[in-house]
């Protein structure tokens, strides 16, 4: 551990348990508001409480010209793919499920680098990734056919917000964004979940009377914490650690979100989720690492 930053580690911790408890608390969200208009009401104020700290911190918010096409192309995939398909996707799946299916986002990132970056897969890299789909097939056939089917429309939501996560990074690496960090986490999280709070209003027709003090407890953790807090971690803990060290200690994620299920909603945890989250990080582990 010689020359990594302890602060770093507890930023990044913070962020990993941050993003981790953020699986179940939105599945029992999902009692009492639907998913489009909880995530997306969230993600705007938290926009808005992150521009204030941008600019309490001397960030600039302005956006230079020619970068605005790909801040919203980026934005709407990385921030409002995987808020939307995500927040579908519990609708069918465990918060556990959703959890363990969102560690495939390195997959796709990898896949997806080879025809837009010219980065090639090594063999090394293409097996641990076959494991880590491998630990996914595992989740997705565990229960069996009809199970499986009945969830069929949770797993595609989930592995759609997953790959829309994976394009945006590609896109972000192939056309960079010149902006300081927060500032952008600002933009981002605005813009993609702007589009995504009116349909959910729209379309959802939520009612405030419909949300308990757990249901504004839950609200007031996915602004403040999720998408706040855990973003400020986030560039902290960017600023002081290895992109490497921080990718894969993002994998805490996961088993927080998958504990946590168990915990908090006495979701199962059983030979079959352990299993597919041990396989899935593993896989997705080895391809960081190589």
């Amino acid at each position: 551990m010689f020359g990594i930053s302890p602060l770093g580690l507890t930023f990044l911790a913070v962020t990993s348990v941050g993003w981790g408890l953020n699986f179940p608390i939105m599945k029992n969200l999902l009692s009492e508001w639907p998913p489009l208009s909880s995530r997306g009401l969230c993600g705007i104020i938290g926009a808005a409480a992150l521009a204030l700290f941008a600019l309490a911190r001397r960030q600039s918010l302005a956006v230079p010209r020619p970068m605005w096409s790909r801040l919203l192309l980026v934005s709407m995939l990385t921030i409002g793919g995987w808020v939307a398909f995500m927040g579908l996707a519990l609708l069918w799946l465990n918060a556990s499920e959703a959890a363990v299916l969102g560690i495939s986002i390195p997959v796709w990132v990898a896949l997806l680098a080879w025809p837009i970056l010219g980065e090639r897969l090594s063999p090394a890299r293409a097996i641990s990734l076959a494991v880590a789909l491998a630990g996914i097939t595992v989740l997705i056939g565990g229960n069996g056919l009809e199970a499986s089917l009945e969830k069929l429309p949770g797993l595609l939501f989930a592995l759609a917000g997953a790959v829309c996560v994976a394009l945006g990074t590609v896109l972000t690496k192939h056309f960079p964004l010149a902006m300081p960090p927060l500032s952008l986490a600002a933009w981002q999280i605005g813009i993609g979940c702007l589009p995504i709070a009116i349909v959910g209003l729209a379309v959802e027709q939520p009612h405030v009377a419909a949300l308990s003090a757990v249901g504004w407890a839950s609200m007031l953790y996915m602004t403040l914490i999720q998408f706040c807090l855990c973003y400020v971690c986030w560039f902290a803990a960017l600023e002081r650690l290895p992109a490497a060290t921080a990718s894969i200690g993002t994998l805490l994620v996961p088993v927080i979100g998958v504990l946590a299920a168990g915990a908090m909603l006495h979701e199962p945890l059983g030979v079959r989720e352990i299993t597919a989250l041990v396989v899935t990080l593993g896989g997705v582990t080895m391809a960081l690492r190589s």
